[in-house]
């Protein structure tokens, strides 16, 4: 009787098994929204506790069918064999239901990675986009078109580090068919106003170095010829002293 029952139990477990793979790992799931990635992920945690929970049986199992075999070896021979099979599938179930488990999680953890560099950058462009609007309509000083030319460059610098992360992230994730409608949408919203806000702010970073270039330019110019009336004044003032006639000075003094 008690082979008769541990047979039995043999017998259960395996089906039960045979469910847990059925439903844990033969679904083919589609991760369209965060949310339904998110599910599965939670879903996967509490299978692989279910799974990894059912030890303790197969432990009571194998230890009353090896206390059955040696009290009766026919008996007990035919369950060893059963329970050997058990075993490997059980083995085997854990470590698939682990393996998936491990897989959703980095999943995961790569979609918040790649939202968390997208809100880094969106917030980079923001930044970008004030200190564009802020070279709008400046004073005609030099040192005001010299300070904005700074400040806009000074953003401009910013590495490209986190946009290679994004790419590789987004990609990453297309590519297994996880979350890409979305993905896409948000890379190719992400990427047009990078690349019209770069331009823009690019193509007024050349225009202030052009207007500082002329204001120098243009300084310059006006130092000279403030250096040269002044020496002209001394020039003059000096013919005035001295009672020079108009006709005897050079023709430019005159």
């Amino acid at each position: 009787e008690k082979a008769v029952n541990l047979k039995k139990d043999l017998a259960e477990m395996q089906e039960w098994m045979t469910q847990a793979e059925e439903e844990y790992l033969e679904k083919d799931f589609e991760y369209k929204s965060p949310e339904e990635l998110e599910n599965a992920v939670e879903e996967m945690k509490r299978a692989k506790e279910d799974v990894l929970q059912k030890e303790v049986r197969v432990k009571i199992l194998r230890d009353n069918i090896k206390m059955l075999a040696a009290k009766v070896p026919s008996s007990g021979q035919d369950l060893a064999t059963e329970l050997n099979i058990v075993l490997e599938n059980y083995q085997l179930l854990c470590n698939r239901i682990r393996g998936k488990c491990h897989t959703l999680e980095e999943v995961w953890s790569c979609w918040i990675e790649l939202l968390h560099y997208l809100d880094l950058e969106t917030a980079w462009l923001n930044n970008l986009e004030e200190r564009v609007q802020m070279t709008e309509n400046l004073p005609d000083k030099l040192d005001a078109v010299n300070d904005a030319l700074e400040s806009l460059e000074s953003v401009l610098r910013h590495p490209a580090d986190n946009r290679t992360q994004i790419r590789e992230l987004g990609q990453t994730l297309i590519d297994g068919g996880i979350l890409d409608d979305i993905i896409s949408e948000k890379l190719e919203a992400f990427n047009a106003h990078y690349e019209e806000l770069s331009h823009l702010a690019v193509s007024r970073q050349i225009a202030l170095e052009q207007q500082l270039q002329t204001m120098r330019e243009t300084d310059h110019m006006l130092q000279v010829l403030q250096e040269n009336l002044v020496e002209l004044d001394r020039q003059l003032t000096s013919y005035l002293t001295d009672r020079v006639d108009a006709f005897q000075m050079p023709q430019e003094a005159q």
